[in-house]
């Protein structure tokens, strides 16, 4: 009975990873919340979980049903481990998350599971987890818990998303890495954007510039033309004034020709 429903849940895991990784075989997330309800409390099988160990870094297993982490592979780039609403309780739970990503593992929520002494935890002391989550867990009602928690863990930042002050935990630091990668990215092809940008008010100013000069040589020929019209018009004038003054002294001649002509002068 017991082999055939680890089959059973075996074949549904398989099913349900096949499903969460479909886009992907060497995914960085794999979330199968609710996707299996263990008949067994258990993990799917090593095998389903190994062939992804060199790049998996997140893992969420919420709402399956779990009370054993027996069987969970080393995965030596696991960073985060989510695995709230099970019934998970006593440090050889524990003990199999240190031994299969304790070097790596940063962030820990066990949510809403049945772990109810502090002692429970003490596989964690010798991890490096930053980030410990024990919403609703029987033991965040232990007297001196988050004061004992924190000496346990000694490199521990946050429990249930405060620091050992009290003071909430606004954004986790992967999320800080996350932003600054972001931009830094971002800053790229903005500066590029930007350089375009100058290279386009350059080009619009050396157009400008050249739209001046040009509108400058246009009204210098218009100027020189409007002098050398000025100079014809003057031109034309002189001439006519002295052709008029030419005219006019032509009859006075003739006139006194003819008065010396009657007075018998020749």
């Amino acid at each position: 009975m017991a082999a055939a429903a680890a089959g059973e849940d075996d074949a549904a895991w398989e099913r349900a990873i096949s499903a969460a990784t479909k886009s992907t075989s060497a995914p960085k997330t794999l979330t199968l919340d609710g996707a299996v309800k263990s008949s067994t409390g258990g993990l799917p099988s090593a095998a389903l979980l190994e062939r992804f160990a060199a790049s998996l870094e997140e893992l969420s297993v919420a709402g399956a049903r779990l009370s054993s982490l027996a069987g969970l592979p080393r995965l030596p780039a696991l960073r985060r481990l989510s695995l709230p609403d099970n019934r998970l309780s006593g440090a050889a739970a524990l003990a199999a998350v240190a031994e299969a990503c304790g070097a790596t593992l940063r962030h820990l929520d066990l949510g809403n599971n049945r772990f109810a002494e502090v002692q429970e935890l003490a596989p964690l002391a010798g991890v490096r987890v930053e980030s410990l989550d024990l919403f609703q867990c029987p033991v965040t009602k232990v007297k001196g818990y988050r004061d004992e928690v924190f000496a346990l863990i000694p490199s521990l930042k946050y429990l249930d998303g405060a620091d050992a002050e009290g003071n909430e935990r606004l954004e986790t630091d992967d999320d800080d890495d996350e932003e600054e990668d972001d931009e830094e990215g971002e800053e790229g092809p903005e500066g590029e954007e930007e350089g375009d940008e100058d290279d386009g008010e350059e080009e619009d100013d050396e157009d400008g510039e050249r739209d001046d000069e040009e509108e400058g040589d246009e009204e210098a020929e218009d100027e020189d033309g409007e002098a050398e019209d000025d100079e014809l018009d003057a031109d034309a004038e002189d001439k006519e004034n002295i052709e008029s003054k030419a005219g006019s002294s032509l009859p006075n001649k003739r006139k006194r020709n003819n008065e010396d002509d009657a007075n018998g002068y020749k």
